[in-house]
């Protein structure tokens, strides 16, 4: 089971709201240990209607970084291309599908295995 503080992933809604139509991504900050999600990583993206990438090259060499978040316009199942980049962004990945509330936001491991996500306060 993964947690994730309440302003982290009100701050994934948002920013995903902000760029509909377009897919928002990110980088997640945490503690790997505890499997505790609580600040997003902003790098250079480019945000695309059936797309979204991120300036890998700049991300900085911080074992806070712990995986990734994108959103989805529909559904929020990992496709092939999610499959691929997983591994190289982290152990954990959350999509969230719109409407783009908290309740939309799903947890999957690199290797596409859905994980359980609770709020908490934070």
């Amino acid at each position: 089971m993964y947690k994730i503080s309440q302003s982290t992933a009100e701050s994934i809604c948002a920013a995903a709201r902000n760029v509909y139509p377009n897919e928002f991504i990110s980088m997640l900050g945490g503690d790997g240990k505890t499997k505790t999600i609580n600040e997003l990583v902003m790098l250079p993206a480019t945000f695309g209607t059936n797309f979204s990438s991120l300036a890998t090259y700049l991300k900085p060499i911080d074992s806070k970084i712990i995986g990734s978040v994108h959103s989805h316009p529909r559904g929020n199942l990992p496709s092939a291309g999610d499959l691929r980049s997983f591994p190289k962004m982290g152990e954990i990945h959350l999509i969230i599908s719109y409407p783009f509330n908290i309740s939309n936001i799903r947890a999957y491991y690199a290797s596409g295995q859905e994980e359980k996500l609770v709020v908490i306060d934070g």
